[in-house]
């Protein structure tokens, strides 16, 4: 299985640490966010990555390389443009293949064991949803009985964590351009092709100022 990080954002929270520098090679305790996500995958026994990247994108090649010193294989999907998270992802597809690969978002800080999504995907995407953040009350979906579906009132919502399997096929009636991945998985939820999960490990969505401060601080705590 691939995996691919998503690494366009422009980290407009983040300034101006992000004036001259991309958000996902922030560092948090010395070492880009980015490169967290690379040591964990190769260690979960991936050994293939595709990088989107957009803004500032040339300064995450000139790091990570061929990801040949991480034990990987790195290609890279360069946007002129910014194409959002699906339209990002369907640029990529050639590089990804045709299986189902593994996605994770390049601003998210996680303990999760990226070894567990190696395995065979029914339907046409799998969901890692955690528990609603203070700066998310609302959530994004519902979770019962593996099944996800939108959020509804009156029901216990979960958050998307940044990271899920996805198959090829959920792009199949795509068109290049910018366009958002939600609406995608919410039509694939509507014909019951997302399954999901509850993690309740560690995961920070490093978003802002603050929670960058908080992985810091947990980083520290682990020594």
């Amino acid at each position: 299985m691939k995996a691919m990080i998503l690494a366009a954002g422009k980290g407009e929270r983040l300034r101006p640490l992000t004036l001259h520098t991309p958000k996902p090679l922030v560092r948090a305790a010395g070492v880009p966010l980015i490169e967290y996500h690379v040591r964990a995958l190769a260690a979960a026994g991936f050994r293939e990555l595709v990088i989107n990247h957009a803004w500032l994108g040339q300064q995450i090649e000139d790091y990570l390389g061929d990801g040949s010193r991480f034990g990987l294989q790195i290609a890279y999907s360069a946007e002129g443009e910014p194409l959002e998270t699906g339209g990002g992802i369907f640029q990529a597809l050639p590089l990804l293949g045709d299986q189902p690969f593994l996605l994770i978002n390049g601003d998210i800080f996680t303990d999760y064991p990226f070894a567990e999504l190696r395995r065979p995907l029914s339907g046409l995407a799998h969901l890692v949803l955690v528990d609603n953040p203070a700066h998310h009350l609302i959530g994004d979906f519902c979770l019962s009985a593996g099944q996800v579906t939108d959020a509804r009132p009156g029901r216990v919502s979960l958050t998307y964590s940044g990271m899920a399997v996805l198959a090829p096929q959920l792009f199949a009636d795509c068109q290049a351009g910018a366009f958002k991945l939600a609406p995608l998985l919410c039509q694939a939820m509507t014909q019951g092709q997302v399954s999901g999960e509850r993690f309740a490990g560690c995961w920070v969505d490093v978003g802002t100022h603050e929670r960058l401060a908080e992985v810091e601080q947990l980083l520290e705590a682990r020594g």
